[in-house]
């Protein structure tokens, strides 16, 4: 009977605010998480107008900054919590100063790999080096192919990646070797177009003038491109075939979609002119970039 009394006299003191404790951090980190979402929803409406690819840099670092304080703050919310909950239940936190010194030597040496992930997404994200919404190849330690998407997701321990078929790639931080942003600032759709040698490469050269020309009056292509298509000239030689090459300055994330449109108009206007665009060798495949999906070579700059 006596125990009860002082279960229930525990349970009206200390144990409510045991309670409370729990109940408020738990609140507490709701709204934070909250806050956090509803800025990073007024970054990305104010730096895209609608489009979650294209954004300023400082938008994508403040994005990411965000997620990463958000994460932070409810780590720290929860860990002072628990210290909270430990003083009510009368468990001496003094007291747990040397085990969890000696605890925190022996995490330090079991878990380098997650502190070098913690450290690789500190500097990847304080010097800007790709942020959400960014179009990247990663190339991670042990992988054979770079993990090639947009960025969905960046922590200070992980990065999220969304392929184009639509699979989300998880990349450790501190397995991150090498990093190609095509969508920083501008980007540059590469168009390398197969000539036979039997048509006068002069000819073509003017029809993919003409091509370029009204790419950049299309009031539905305007919008991407930064300046209109030009012309490099004759890019590699073949047997029976020249490539001449074509490039356009887009917006960020915006080279694939002119890359294929312009590809589109080329075979149009060499089918109107009563000219065939044959299909790239193989050698050419390769200097394209276009072994395996065909879609020709896109660069971010």
């Amino acid at each position: 009977m006596d125990a009860l009394i002082e279960l229930r006299d525990w349970l009206s003191s200390r144990g409510l605010e045991v309670v409370l404790i729990i109940l408020g951090s738990v609140l507490l980190a709701r709204f934070v998480s909250w806050v956090g979402g509803k800025i990073t929803t007024r970054i990305d409406a104010r730096a895209t107008g609608g489009d979650a690819l294209v954004r300023s840099e400082a938008a994508k670092h403040r994005h990411s900054l965000t997620q990463v304080l958000t994460w932070a703050a409810v780590v720290l919310i929860y860990s002072i919590a628990v210290f909270f909950v430990l003083d009510r239940l009368g468990v001496p936190v003094t007291g747990l100063v040397a085990p969890a010194t000696v605890l925190g030597v022996g995490l330090g040496f079991g878990a380098q790999r997650i502190v070098g992930d913690v450290l690789a997404g500190f500097f990847i994200i304080t010097e800007r080096q790709y942020g959400f919404g960014d179009v990247v190849a990663i190339s991670v330690t042990g992988a054979a192919e770079a993990a090639t998407g947009t960025v969905e997701d960046v922590t200070l321990r992980v990065t999220r990646v969304r392929s184009p078929n639509g699979e989300v790639v998880t990349v450790p931080n501190g397995q991150i070797v090498k990093v190609v942003n095509l969508s920083r600032d501008w980007a540059r759709a590469v168009v390398d177009v197969p000539i036979p040698t039997s048509v006068d490469v002069n000819r073509a050269n003017e029809i993919l003038r003409e091509v370029g020309r009204e790419a950049f009056r299309d009031p539905a292509l305007r919008p991407l491109l930064l300046d209109p298509p030009s012309l490099m000239g004759v890019e590699s030689l073949d047997l029976d075939q020249v490539n001449v090459r074509m490039v356009a300055r887009t917006l960020p994330g915006k080279q694939f979609e002119v890359g294929r449109d312009l590809r589109a108009r080329v075979v149009l206007a060499f089918r109107h002119q009563g000219m065939s665009v044959p299909p790239p060798t193989t050698e050419a495949m390769a200097l394209d970039g276009t072994a395996g999906d065909g879609h020709g070579r896109e660069e971010g700059r």
